[in-house]
């Protein structure tokens, strides 16, 4: 019988054992009757109950039932004392009623309950309840009877409550967790499987009930200790009641088969655990090397151009991505692997072992190929960007070549000249950095078979080899074509470079004879004033005229040397229509001028030479001067030089030009009409002695 079955008659206190005790360590169960009445039915199942409690070495030394009838009347305690006669004849020794100090006193001669006693089976007593320490210590006594006993109903319930559930769940689940841990002993390996899926899961939770066992234990041994000091009674659910050893027996009992139990549920884990390990690693296997390696197989080619090698490496980032889930899987695993090694169980290293390698080499070779396919692609996109870069190079450098030079002059020839052979190195590197990029992919195409899978690749290899040395051909022959146009090119920019200069050098003759013709017209002005000085600017003249006649021969050649560059160059020169007429006409009026100034400097020296010989001659030697005509003729000759002085040049074309400014011939006159009165002043000297001499 539970108490949650009789739970509302349990909660009415009909009777109760209140852990006292009588003085021959016999239980006291108490009958406490009130006005209302008493249902007889249900104290006799409150009773089997209580008396279902103790063990029987308990029962053996009796119980002392106080029925308390001091609320009740006398008929009602008569049936109650003639009932325990039936409930628990063999068990009770001594029955005392207690009588309210009235009322009863005239009843109790009708009956007499010592005469019955052997009839009973047990003897009854009337006592009061201020008398009833004689049979019992008020210690053992609760307080309705003035002892010292503390007794709650209410929690001795519920703690009765909790003891037979417990009780009840533990001994459940000791015989659920037996049969498991013994099916998991027992038979094949096919059979403990079907065992422990059968009965793998317990009804209740085993952490649950030891906590709850644990609590109750701790409960009991707290009440005990307490009570032990005298500060709190006992509970009837102590030693005496079995109550706490049998919680301990079942405690240790769950402790035991729960242990084998955790045992059973971690080695049933962990071989569930290392066959979804086994599944997973033969699902990453089958995978990578089966359609992984497949998208592999089918994936040769390195595009030929940047768009087909970008398509490819879009494709392969594709295939990345899907074999990056499963290198997610791989790593889970691995970790995984790694934690159940750590655990050290023996009988799985190996096993373990194996999968963690054939696990790790499957991937790592599936890793290598990706790498080596993404190093192969992003090789082969940098062959074609250089090529790509290298045949625009080489269209501009065509383009610049098609294209006709005819450039203002020759700083901007030199210009396109340095641009163009920039432009040709730039091709040189370009073309350089094409064939190391070229051997480099050649070189990793090379190594392709090592991961074909025995798959031949020799014809897709030579696809991509031929295509590559195509490309690299084909840019050198396009460098080549380049190189022989740019020297065409470089030989007539040359030529127009020095055509330029001849140019621009015969302007600049036509300049330096302009200057000397005006150096001579504004410079060359002197007519010196003496014989010897007038011969040194004649013969400095005749120099000057020497460096003009240079002038004109370097400009004749250079414009000679245009000639033959614009034949060669097919071309017209601006030099036949504009610079040699220049040079011409400059220099035959810098041929008439030094004429003109030769003329000039002849008469001086003439004068001069003629003037200081009549001067320096002595007066003394008057045979020398018998003839005037000598004074005569440098007079004509002074004069005609100053009417030279007066007189311009005069050019073909028409215009005129005079040497120096007014003033500065003015000056040079002035010096021969002074040398001219010397000469006449002489004349007129030499004069005077002949006139003298007929009138002696």
């Amino acid at each position: 019988m539970e108490a949650s079955v009789i739970l509302p008659i349990l909660k009415k206190k009909l009777a109760f054992l209140s852990g006292g005790k009588d003085r021959r360590s016999g239980l006291i169960l108490t009958i406490p009757l009130c006005l209302e009445q008493t249902s007889m039915d249900e104290l006799s199942v409150t009773l089997d109950y209580l008396l279902s409690i103790p063990s029987e070495k308990c029962k053996a030394r009796g119980f002392t039932v106080i029925v308390d009838g001091r609320k009740s009347q006398w008929n009602v305690v008569k049936t109650v004392v003639l009932m325990l006669q039936n409930v628990v004849p063999a068990e009770v020794s001594l029955v005392c009623v207690v009588k309210p100090d009235e009322f009863w006193d005239k009843k109790v001669t009708h009956f007499c309950f010592w005469k019955e006693k052997d009839r009973l089976g047990f003897e009854v007593i009337l006592v009061s309840a201020n008398k009833l320490t004689r049979y019992i210590e008020p210690c053992q006594l609760t307080e309705d009877f003035g002892g010292t006993l503390t007794y709650d109903h209410m929690d001795w319930l519920n703690k009765r409550l909790v003891f037979e559930k417990f009780t009840k769940e533990s001994t459940s689940l000791l015989d659920e967790l037996a049969l498991i841990n013994n099916g998991s002993d027992k038979g094949s390996q096919q059979e403990k499987e079907r065992s422990i899926d059968l009965n793998f899961l317990p009804s209740v939770d085993p952490e649950t009930v030891l906590q709850t066992g644990h609590e109750l234990l701790s409960e009991l041994q707290q009440r005990r200790f307490n009570g032990s000091d005298g500060g709190v009674s006992w509970s009837p659910m102590d030693d005496e009641l079995l109550a706490q050893p049998q919680v301990m027996k079942l405690l240790d009992s769950l402790r035991e088969q729960y242990t084998r139990y955790q045992e059973v549920c971690r080695q049933r884990s962990k071989r569930t655990q290392l066959e979804e390990i086994q599944q997973k690693v033969m699902q990453v296997v089958n995978w990578l090397e089966g359609p992984g390696s497949e998208q592999l197989r089918t994936q040769w080619g390195i595009g030929d151009s940047i768009r087909a090698s970008q398509a490819l490496q879009q494709k392969h980032e594709e295939i990345e991505s899907q074999h990056s889930e499963w290198f997610a899987v791989y790593v889970e695993l691995n970790q995984q692997i790694a934690a159940l090694l750590n655990a050290g169980d023996e009988e799985d290293l190996v096993e373990l072992k194996a999968l963690q390698q054939q696990l790790s080499d499957v991937c790592y070779r599936q890793a290598s190929q990706l790498e080596f396919r993404q190093n192969l692609l992003q090789a082969a996109l940098e062959f074609h960007s250089v090529a790509q870069d290298l045949s625009q190079q080489l269209d501009g450098l065509l383009g610049m070549l098609c294209v006709d030079v005819a450039p203002a002059d020759g700083a901007s020839i030199q210009q396109t000249l340095k641009l163009l052979e920039e432009k040709l190195k730039s091709v040189d590197l370009g073309l350089q950095g094409l064939r190391e990029k070229g051997q480099s992919l050649l070189d990793q195409i090379s190594n392709q078979a090592s991961w074909a899978y025995g798959k031949d690749v020799t014809i897709e290899n030579k696809e991509n080899v031929d295509h590559i040395q195509g490309v690299m051909e084909d840019m050198q022959l396009r460098k080549q074509r380049c190189e022989d146009m740019v020297d065409v090119r470089r030989l007539k920019m040359l030529q127009m470079v020095q055509l330029f200069k001849c140019e621009e050098d015969a302007a600049q003759a036509v300049e330096w004879l302009s200057e000397l013709l005006d150096a001579l017209l504004k410079t060359h002005i002197r007519l010196g004033d003496d014989a010897q000085e007038t011969k040194v600017l004649l013969e400095k003249h005749r120099k000057f005229v020497d460096v003009a006649q240079s002038t004109y021969d370097y400009g004749r050649q250079l414009l000679q040397a245009t000639v033959v560059l614009c034949q060669s160059l097919r071309c017209t020169s601006r030099s036949s229509g504009d610079t040699l007429p220049r040079l011409n006409r400059v220099w035959k009026q810098f041929t008439i001028t030094s004429e003109e100034r030769v003329h000039r400097l002849e008469t001086a020296v003439a004068f001069h030479s003629s003037a200081e010989k009549i001067l320096q001659e002595c007066p003394e030697q008057p045979e020398a001067f018998n003839e005037m005509e000598q004074f005569d003729e440098i007079e004509a000759v002074g004069k005609s030089l100053l009417d030279r002085l007066t007189v311009p040049v005069v050019y073909p074309d028409g215009s005129e030009q005079y040497f120096g400014s007014p003033s500065d011939m003015a000056s040079a006159a002035e010096h021969i009409r002074e040398k001219m009165k010397l000469v006449s002043l002489k004349k007129q000297q030499l004069r005077q002695p002949e006139a003298a001499t007929p009138e002696s």
